[in-house]
């Protein structure tokens, strides 16, 4: 049987939540499952000395409008949130706590936040947020609360991390499919025909 498909995303990042829509449905499509893996973009800038698109001059006026654009290419339901972006540890945080307890309900949990955050605009930075999300799903809201601040919850997300790094992932989405890097929602069309093909 194949291995399954490694997704990376950060929770503020808008590529990211345009992949997380499909990617499921698209390695489903060719009898594959993904692992999503919640990181932080800011420590993996720290190694790569990468900033927000919208912070670097002249690319950011572009990168607004590149965002809103993909949104309508995609058919995803999409309004740009302010503030933009965000510190993404609690909604990532929540993800590998809920993962470790039942996988389909951290899988439901990742889809609501990103489309709390960019269809709706709730602040998904706020643990009080994340909690309520989690919450309405069917999660132990308390235990979540307090597993937020827990040592061994901030472990696993450093870990994660420091493990994608390691794997050469530098952004938002990204995509390993049998050790084949696949970086930006713009490469699904490469994506479908790699799996379609089994490489190219």
């Amino acid at each position: 049987m194949a291995e399954p498909i490694d997704f990376y995303f950060d929770f503020s990042s808008p590529y990211g939540y345009f992949m997380s829509e499909k990617i499921d449905g698209i390695a489903a499509g060719f009898g594959r499952k993904v692992r999503w893996h919640p990181i932080l973009l800011g420590v993996v800038y720290s190694v790569s000395e990468g900033k927000p698109l919208t912070d670097l001059p002249l690319k950011g006026d572009y990168a607004v409008r590149d965002i809103v654009r993909s949104a309508r290419f995609h058919g995803a339901d999409f309004a740009l949130p302010t503030p933009f972006p965000i510190a993404t540890q609690a909604p990532a945080r929540a993800y590998y706590w809920l993962h470790e307890q039942d996988c389909a309900l951290a899988r439901r949990f990742a889809h609501a936040a990103y489309r709390a955050y960019f269809k709706l605009g709730r602040d998904i930075s706020s643990p009080e947020v994340v909690v309520d999300i989690a919450d309405s799903l069917g999660a132990d809201g308390k235990a979540l609360a307090d597993a937020l601040k827990s040592e061994p919850v901030k472990a696993r997300l450093k870990a994660a991390c420091t493990e994608a790094i390691g794997k050469g992932v530098f952004g938002s989405p990204f995509v390993i499919i049998d050790g084949e890097p696949f970086w930006g929602v713009d490469r699904l069309p490469q994506i479908e025909r790699w799996l379609d093909t089994g490489g190219f």
